[in-house]
C-alpha cells in the first residue's frame, strides 16, 4: 500500500500523463481514478478536487521553472546567455513534460476553476520578469544595444516561447518547440546584440 505521500505523487503523475494524450480531453476525476486503479474516495482523501490537482501540477511547474532560472542566473555572468539560457530550458521543460506543457498553456485549464489559469499567468509574469532583469544585465554589460528596450524585448521572447508551447501542444506533441532554435536564437537577437 502506498504512503499518503507517494499516492500523492502517484495522482499527480498520472494526471500529468492523462494530459499527455494528443487529443486535448477532459479528464474526470473518475478516470483518474481508473487510470490509478483506486477509488474516486481515494483520490479525495489526498485531493478537495480536481483544482486541487492542478493546483499540485502548477506547483511542481513553478517550482521547477524558478529553481532553474535562478540556478542559470547564479551561475551565467552575460546577460545575454542568460536569456538564451532561460528560454533553451523552457523549451527543453515542454519537450520532456508534455502534459505540464498542456498545463503552461492553458489548454488543460480551460474548464477548470479561473483561479488556476490566473496562476499560470502569474507563471508566465514571473518569467517574463526573469527575462527582463537579464536583458537588463546585458545592457549593464554593452551587451545589447543601446536603444533596445528591456521590457518590450522580455515580452517579445516570452510570446515566442509561449507560441512553442502552444505549437507543440496543438500538434498532438508532433512539433518539436526546440525545433530551429539556434537558428531563431540568432533571429531574434538581430538588432539586439551591440
Amino acid at each position: 500500500m502506498a504512503r499518503s505521500g507517494e499516492r500523492k505523487t502517484q495522482i499527480l503523475q498520472t494526471l500529468a500523463q492523462m494530459l499527455e494524450g494528443p487529443a486535448a480531453e477532459r479528464i474526470t476525476t473518475a478516470a483518474l481514478a481508473a487510470k490509478i486503479g483506486v477509488s474516486e474516495a481515494a483520490l479525495y482523501r489526498h485531493f478537495r478536487g480536481k483544482a486541487d490537482m492542478f493546483a499540485g501540477l502548477i506547483d511542481f511547474i513553478e517550482d521547477t521553472l524558478f529553481t532553474l532560472i535562478n540556478r542559470i542566473t547564479s551561475d551565467e555572468q552575460g546577460g545575454l546567455r542568460q536569456v538564451e539560457a532561460i528560454i533553451g530550458m523552457l523549451l527543453g521543460f515542454s519537450q520532456k513534460n508534455r502534459g505540464m506543457t498542456r498545463v503552461l498553456t492553458g489548454d488543460a485549464l480551460v474548464t477548470e476553476d479561473d483561479a488556476l489559469q490566473a496562476r499560470v499567468n502569474q507563471i508566465h509574469d514571473r518569467v517574463e520578469a526573469a527575462l527582463k532583469q537579464a536583458l537588463r544585465i546585458a545592457a549593464s554589460r554593452g551587451e545589447t544595444a543601446a536603444d533596445v528596450d528591456a521590457a518590450a524585448q522580455a515580452n517579445a521572447l516570452m510570446s515566442f516561447v509561449a507560441g512553442r508551447w502552444h505549437q507543440y501542444a496543438k500538434s498532438g506533441f508532433r512539433r518539436d518547440p526546440a525545433e530551429f532554435w539556434p537558428q531563431q536564437w540568432k533571429q531574434l537577437t538581430a538588432g539586439v546584440v551591440a
